[in-house]
């Protein structure tokens, strides 16, 4: 196996498509439209990541966050600065779900859920921290 991409299943693609680009500079890689004008498929790349984007299809099952009424599945963007480009997300249109903050396991993270009901998790790296140390810190937060 050479590498997993992600597959967001969405309601309004094309709509998916533009918030992207406007939330988290996604490039278009290409779309297939059926002739009616549905997105039936897409290619974006976020960061150099690749993520493929499909409309729901009801009578297979495919169906996105917004009519199942939620997503078991969360995206980690691991960027430069986290800060700016969650505030990029909150101002084309996404929910904050976490505010930024340092994190225990040597992150600065937050969390959006963009408007198509996907999660993202936004994080810079701020401090290497040992998977030890990690754990110990992990455990630290159970003690009061």
């Amino acid at each position: 196996m050479d590498k997993a991409t992600p597959f967001l299943w969405i309601k309004n693609t094309a709509e998916a498509i533009e918030f992207y680009k406007k939330a988290f500079d996604a490039v278009e890689k290409y779309r297939l439209t059926e002739p009616e004008g549905k997105v039936a498929h897409a290619e974006i790349t976020i960061g150099g990541a690749n993520i493929s984007i499909a409309g729901e299809y009801p009578e297979f099952d495919i169906l996105g966050p917004e009519t199942i009424g939620n997503t078991t599945v969360g995206i980690h963007l691991k960027v430069d600065d986290a800060d700016k480009l969650f505030h990029q997300a909150i101002a084309a249109g996404a929910t904050s779900v976490n505010p930024m903050a340092d994190q225990f396991y040597g992150d600065r993270s937050g969390s959006v859920k963009d408007p198509f009901g996907h999660y993202w998790m936004i994080s810079t790296t701020i401090e290497v921290v040992d998977p030890e140390e990690i754990q110990k810190r992990f455990l630290a937060l159970y003690v009061n």
